[in-house]
């Protein structure tokens, strides 16, 4: 008949089958989002200082060179080879010289732009001691007119407030923030996180003798022998998507 192509498709009619090489595949991916390290003090000296030998390394040579180089003190009239400055950086405090001094301060002032030196005042006027204080532990405490009025020292909970008479605050140029200088480890930090992640990543697979961690094995339908997809995570990860 002419309509009889309308009746084709009815419930009574079994489905075509078609015959496919295509067999079962599992996909795996990440949300493609970084994770990145905080960016506090105590953070980037954690991970870019003590964590990373390339940001340990360069914080050290530069502040041991800036710790070497000799000091002079003069005024308009002459230079001074004796005097009572000299004679205290020579010996800032009893548990420090002007080497370990000045490489800590150099020290503070790269890890977070800032470096505080407190000045323990002695009856003649001078500084009897002088101390590097952790700049993670000091804030600026702004007056009314926006400068520092004074500085607030933390530790265990407690805290102790210094006149500002008492604190040389050394900062780096930071060019959004008033009172704290801008840290390089926080310029450097995307870098040292990359760094860190690489390693990680090559002590893992290290620690599984250089194997690839995982391998799916697909097998066509119809029997079509077998393709081997390897995975090079590390096994913990694939522990956790794919089971032990």
């Amino acid at each position: 008949m002419v309509f009889d192509f309308l009746r084709r498709g009815t419930a009574n009619e079994a489905p075509e089958a078609k015959a496919s090489a295509a067999g079962p595949v599992v996909a795996w991916q990440t949300g493609g989002r970084a994770s990145w390290s905080p960016r506090d003090t105590v953070s980037l000296t954690r991970v870019g200082f003590s964590g990373n030998p390339v940001g340990f390394r360069s914080v050290k040579l530069v502040a041991e060179a800036a710790a070497a180089l000799p000091l002079v003190l003069q005024d308009q009239a002459q230079r001074y080879d004796v005097h009572p400055i000299l004679s205290l950086m020579q010996r800032p405090n009893a548990a420090q010289g002007r080497a370990e001094l000045m490489e800590a301060l150099f020290g503070q002032l790269l890890l977070s732009g800032n470096a505080y030196v407190e000045a323990v005042q002695a009856e003649a006027g001078l500084p009897s001691e002088l101390h590097v204080l952790r700049s993670d532990r000091m804030r600026v405490v702004p007056g009314a007119d926006g400068w520092p009025k004074a500085y607030d020292y933390t530790v265990g909970g407690r805290k102790h407030r210094f006149p500002t008479e008492f604190i040389c605050h050394i900062k780096s140029f930071h060019p959004q923030d008033d009172h704290y200088g801008f840290s390089p480890m926080q310029a450097a930090s995307m870098a040292v996180d990359v760094h860190n992640s690489a390693s990680r990543w090559s002590k893992s697979l290290l620690d599984n003798a250089a194997r690839p961690s995982g391998v799916l094995v697909w097998k066509g339908g119809d029997g079509q022998g077998r393709e081997h997809w390897h995975l090079l995570f590390p096994k913990s990860v694939f522990e956790q998507v794919f089971g032990t």
